[in-house]
């Protein structure tokens, strides 16, 4: 909550090069390990509709609980078959870029869908499912 009760809006900052300016930015421009422009999610990122999952990454500072997230989520992805690698980024000046303050965290298609939480292979599978992937 920020001031006076209103509740106070958080700015997520795109992990992938083109940082929200899609149409400036040419596909081969984007981060080694960014698939936005694949064709896998029904949400936009780097000027292209996607249609499934374009990437994944897992939030944290390399402890013992973080890593089993990493694990977990790379257990989920390759149980349903999914095609996208997990990103382990434990570099704090991007996982605060996201805007998270408890980790580990999970991000889907650059969007913070859990943190705080080892969540189990399966619950990252119905994370997955809830979120129409």
């Amino acid at each position: 909550m920020g001031l006076f009760g209103k509740k106070k809006e958080e700015k997520v900052a795109p992990a992938c090069a083109c940082n929200g300016n899609a149409p400036e930015v040419e596909a081969n421009s984007m981060e080694e390990g960014c698939n936005c422009n694949s064709s896998e999610t029904t949400e936009t990122c780097c000027g292209e509709t996607i249609t499934g999952i374009c990437c994944m990454k897992v939030l944290g500072s390399g402890c013992k609980s973080c890593h089993e997230l990493f694990e977990n989520t790379q257990k989920a992805v390759s149980d349903m078959g999914l095609s996208v690698e997990v990103e382990y980024v434990t570099d704090m000046e991007k996982v605060v870029s996201y805007g998270v303050m408890s980790t580990p965290a999970l991000v889907v298609n650059d969007k913070v869908v859990s943190m705080g939480k080892v969540l189990k292979p399966v619950d990252v599978e119905k994370l997955l499912h809830k979120l129409g992937f």
